[in-house]
Formats: C-alpha cells, structure tokens, sequence
C-alpha cells in the first residue's frame, strides 16, 4: 500500500494589529474621549520600541543620546508634515493644548488686541492680554464670519484724518476654535482665516477637538497658528504642540528660560543669547516619548482611510443623537442649527437628575464613562443651558451638564449601551 503524506497545512501568520486599535479595559465603556482620548496602538508601539533606547535629547554623544536626538526631531517632522506645516514654521512641542496657547500669549508684539469668541474652552478665552476683545456666539457659522468681519472692520477703521490700511494700528489676533469640545460643532475656519487676511489680522486655531475626527491643515486653511494635545489625538503621554509663523516665536523672550534654549550664556548675570527656531521656547529636557507617540500617531492616521473612520463616527454619531431625541426627559445641548456639521461629542441633560448623580450611576451600575460639569468652558456651557431650557420650556434642568464622546474604538454596542442606561436612569 502506498501512503501519500500529506504535509501538514503551513501556519498562519501572525494577524498585523491596526495602529489605529486602541488600549482599553474588557467591559468598561469608555465615552469621553474628548477629555482624554485613550492610547493608540501605534502611539504604544513607538514608546515601547524606543524605551530601551531612551536618553538625553540634544545632550549627548552616546549612541543612545544620538538616537533619541534623531527620533525627537524626526517626530517633529513627522507632526509637522500631518498638520500641513510650512517650510518657514515653527512646530514647538508643549505640554497640551493649554501649554501651546500660553506660549502663543507670551510671545504676542506688545500692543497687540486679541479677538475670540464667547464659545471657547477656557484654554483660549484666559490666556490673551487685558483688552481683549470677546464676541458673543453667533447663531450659526455664517453669523460667525459676519461678527467677525464687523469686529475687525471697526478695529481697523481708520482715524478721521488718516488714511484707510487693512495694516493699520497694532496687531491683530483672531483666536478660534475649530470644534467645540462642548457641542462638537465645527466653526467655518477656512471663512474666517480669510475674513482675518482681508483686515491684516493673524488667526489662531486651537484644533484640539477637530484633529482627532478630520484632517487640520495649516496651509489649506491659511491659518497662523494651531495648537492641538497629544492626548487628545490617541497619545497620552503627555505631548502637545503649536505650529505657526516664525517670527512673533523668534521675537518673543523664551517661554521658559534656561538649558536648551541659549545660544551663549556669558559671565554676566544677563549676558544671554537666546536661541531661534522651536528650541527658544522648549527650555529643558523635552518630552521625548510624548514627541514620538504623538508623531506615531499622527503618521498612522496619514495612512489611514480618513474618510471611512470620518464616515463609521458620523455613523455612530447619527445613532446617538437619534437615540437622545427619543428619550423624552433628555435634552442636547447646541449652539447652532440641528444639522450642523459636528464631530463625535454630545453635551446633554436628564431633565430633574443631578448630572453629576446620572454620571456616577452610569459608571456604577452600567460601567460606562461619561464626563459631567461645565466642560472648561463655563460660560459658554451655563449659556447652552438656559437656552435649552427656553427651547424645551423647562424648569427643572440641572445646572451642569453631561457630555458623550466617541472615537476610534467606539462601536453602535457602546452607544445603544449609553441610550439603554439612560431609558431606566430617567
């Protein structure tokens, strides 16, 4: 008899985890993401990769010191590149979103107004200089462009004497939000980046709740300056970032004063010159793996199908808002129309709860996290309130709120979870 041998069937190979999957606990719900987004698997990957090698920056001759060196300004690259950066900008690495705007604050040209909204989160309402000017919420993103073109058209208008100049008097800021991380609704930033140009102004974007959901780019928009937070873009450890126009940055004194950021410090107490470029303002050991996480981050979300993770979230987004709407005793918080554009976040309250009492049952008894408060942005949240108490002619809405939040790793299980604790909570 003859016995054929079958060879035994070849192993699979190993599955390629997503660099876009993110860390979590089995059987928690996490939906606050615009708070703290949780850890991507690239961001995760890169420091792990990098730890055994890590060292000083910019501070040794060591291999090791060398590589950290190369991996810290390859990641500013790499962010620089994903936000659409200049040649000619500056991409200084912070802390968060909060850091990047203080630094942008310090170093404004004596003289110069700063124009906001009354919709920001308080990292871009507290850090500009007295005399700022702040307009109120505009009904929609068309009434925004107006405001601003009126605010700025009367800042720039001319001394009854003098002759008419989009330049004219000190500097202009125009600082902005790209969504709001109360609502998720998106400002028209490319329309006011114009509307600031035609009146000589400069515009700040803080794209910390945009980022993560679509692409920012500072050159398409025409924008001066962005700020975003590692944290918030799937990299927490710690990293944030502001790209923009070189000059202020270079004129400006350092935001921190000390290693890192001389060129030559003499004998004399102030015999100090102070570097240029993104090292004047990042005094100090860097934040090496925040660096390279969020670059990591960044470069995986380069290569992904934008437009299919935009379209999976409006999905779910879609889901979520349907599902409040049929709960009677729930009510959304907006600033615009309905239908406006929005990322994935969703302010709400349970008509006669204590927000901070339905959060702390959900976390509890469902084991689904949700952020409750006033969200660092208190008068714009206190303002949606008493509006949604008008439209919903109520009495009995609480005086904070709670707001859901989605992302990479949120699925229609998560939200009918939420919607399902809500229908028995309320």
């Amino acid at each position: 008899m003859t016995v054929t041998l079958v060879p035994p069937p070849a192993p699979r190979p190993p599955a390629v985890a997503d660099p876009l999957d993110v860390l979590g606990v089995p059987g928690q719900v996490n939906l606050d993401y615009a708070a703290t987004a949780p850890c991507a698997r690239a961001a995760a990957d890169a420091v792990a990769e990098l730890l055994p090698w890590y060292a000083s920056v910019h501070r040794g001759a060591g291999a090791l010191s060398r590589r950290c060196t190369l991996a810290y300004e390859r990641a500013r690259q790499t962010v620089g590149d994903f936000l659409g950066a200049r040649a000619d900008d500056h991409v200084v690495f912070t802390r968060n979103t909060t850091d990047a705007l203080n630094l942008l604050a310090r170093a404004l040209p004596a003289g110069t107004t700063v124009v906001t909204f009354g919709g920001e989160h308080h990292a871009n309402l507290l850090p500009w200089p007295r005399g700022s000017v702040r307009l109120p919420v505009p009904p929609d993103p068309a009434g925004a462009v107006r405001a601003l073109d009126a605010a700025l058209g009367e800042l720039r208008r001319p001394a009854p004497s003098g002759p008419r100049s989009a330049q004219q008097g000190p500097p202009v800021l125009v600082a902005v939000t790209a969504a709001s991380n109360v609502t998720g609704e998106r400002w028209p930033v490319a329309e006011l980046a114009r509307v600031a140009r035609r009146h000589g102004a400069r515009i700040a974007v803080d794209a910390a709740q945009l980022a993560p959901h679509a692409p920012v780019d500072v050159a398409a928009l025409d924008v001066d300056y962005l700020a975003l937070s590692g944290h918030k873009l799937y990299a927490p450890f710690g990293a944030g970032v502001l790209v923009g126009r070189a000059d202020w940055l270079d004129a400006a004194p350092p935001y921190l004063a000390g290693g890192g950021a001389t060129s030559h410090v003499g004998a004399a107490t102030h015999d100090v010159r102070w570097a240029t470029g993104p090292a004047r303002h990042e005094a100090g050991t860097p934040n090496l793996l925040g660096a390279v996480a969020l670059a990591a981050v960044c470069a995986a979300l380069a290569d992904a199908d934008r437009v299919a993770l935009h379209d999976a979230e409006q999905a779910l987004l879609t889901r979520l808002r349907e599902g409040f709407a049929a709960l009677p005793h729930v009510l959304e918080l907006r600033m615009f129309g309905p239908a406006a554009p929005r990322v994935g976040i969703v302010s709400f309250v349970v008509a006669g709860r204590d927000s901070a009492e339905v959060a702390a049952a959900l976390a509890a008894t469902y084991d689904i996290g949700v952020r409750d408060g006033l969200f660092c942005a208190h008068p714009l949240a206190r303002r949606l309130l008493d509006e949604a108490a008008a439209r919903a002619g109520r009495r009995d809405l609480p005086p904070t709120a709670l707001r859901a939040s989605i992302g990479l790793g949120s699925t229609t299980g998560h939200v009918d979870r939420l919607l399902a604790a809500l229908a028995a909570l309320a």
